[in-house]
């Protein structure tokens, strides 16, 4: 963060004129200064008066006006005073009716120059030391070349124990509450909590992009291994991983995961993520990727021009179809898998064949030896047990 510089009033109109005045005389002779001491005499006196009514008309003004401290600055300023309040009543002391502006600072300070953000949703469930969080912004750290991407991240809470741990994690942080709904516990996969959750997770991107912010949006349980921006299409709209990728990325057979996606903001993707949020109505009791898998086939897509990419699980990985290259994978997403512990276990093991791979002399790294160990402790085998009949894995 820039350090403040110390305000230095400009020169006023009157203090310039005085400097010429005493400029211009210095090169005279006695007699022309002594000529010019009556018009020095009479001349400011009146243009003195105005100025000094034109100057109290201006600090008046400016008093009266409420002066906004820049973004960074009040950033700084929100950190500070946050600092000094006991933790019980520390989301309280967040200004939750003005969300639009605390959005605004904390996106204009975590955006790229391109206006592109990183985004994750956090809830109590996750939030936990040596949880889900933990083991997240761990694979930032041990990628290879992803640790600078965490100046971009912005971690969005969904409640009071999420909110505690990001700002004791991380500097961009986001509370974000829905009125009447508590989303702290642990939300069972299509539970009434879960769907409600990822509903508001879809409307609120819709503000982000509303705002002109690009994003990439990333679960929680995505492991970062590799900058994944050189391989998102120059020409794509909204780009979306896969549960399975068929090889085409124009295929709309595709089946995409809506927990790792680049989206662009225009207007085409303004429309769409209202058309996605909309469409729930129209199909109760699906989740936001069982509706995705839907409306992608929908007309509507194309005729608002939406250019619409699904990502090769070769580089965006997961547990349902693992990327077998670890020389170019980017990331690996721990679906396909049912409950937190099943999930914890396999992100650990992860991050160990991550460590090992990354400890190989190059040769050995080139010779595409080191697999994944996982999915391990997920199965599909409980997925399909648990999983509801709209939904594919």
């Amino acid at each position: 963060m820039a350090k403040l510089r110390p305000l230095i009033a400009p020169r006023s109109p009157l203090h310039r004129m005085q400097s010429q005045l005493f400029v211009a005389g210095a090169g005279d002779s006695p007699r022309s200064s002594r000529a010019d001491v009556g018009v020095h005499r009479r001349f400011p006196a009146s243009l003195f008066f105005l100025l000094v009514a034109g100057l109290s008309v201006i600090f008046i003004y400016r008093g009266a006006s409420p002066t906004l401290p820049s973004p960074r600055y009040a950033m700084h300023l929100n950190r500070s005073r946050l600092s000094s309040i006991p933790a019980d009543d520390i989301l309280d002391a967040v200004d939750l009716d003005n969300e639009e502006m605390r959005l605004m600072l904390v996106l204009e300070e975590a955006a790229m120059d391109d206006n592109t953000v990183i985004l994750t949703t956090l809830n109590a469930a996750w939030a936990s030391a040596g949880s889900i969080i933990d083991l997240f912004l761990e694979s930032f750290h041990i990628g290879y070349g992803t640790r600078v991407l965490l100046d971009h991240l912005v971690i969005i809470a969904f409640d009071k124990k999420a909110y505690l741990r990001c700002i004791d994690l991380h500097p961009h942080c986001f509370a974000l509450r829905t009125e009447g709904v508590d989303f702290s516990g642990e939300k069972k996969f299509m539970s009434e909590g879960y769907l409600k959750m990822m509903w508001r997770r879809i409307d609120f991107l819709r503000v982000v992009l509303e705002k002109g912010f690009n994003f990439i949006f990333t679960d929680t349980d995505v492991m970062w291994f590799r900058n994944p921006l050189p391989h998102f299409f120059p020409d794509g709209d909204f780009q979306i991983a896969c549960d399975q990728f068929i090889g085409n990325p124009l295929d709309r057979n595709n089946r995409p995961n809506g927990g790792f996606n680049f989206v662009k903001s225009n207007n085409r993707t303004i429309e769409f993520y209202k058309y996605w949020y909309e469409s729930r109505e129209k199909h109760p009791g699906y989740h936001d990727q069982d509706v995705l898998n839907i409306i992608k086939y929908d007309s509507f897509i194309d005729e608002m021009g939406l250019e619409m990419r699904f990502l090769s699980t070769a580089f965006f990985g997961g547990l349902c179809e693992p990327s077998r290259n670890l020389n170019v994978v980017c990331t690996m997403h721990a679906n396909c898998c049912i409950g937190l512990s099943s999930k914890i276990s396999d992100l650990k093991l992860m991050l160990e064949d991550w460590r090992r791979y990354m400890s190989l002399p190059p040769a050995l790294k080139r010779s595409r030896l080191p697999l994944w160990r996982v999915p391990k402790n997920c199965s599909l085998a409980s997925l399909h047990e648990l999983i509801s009949p709209h939904t594919t894995p």
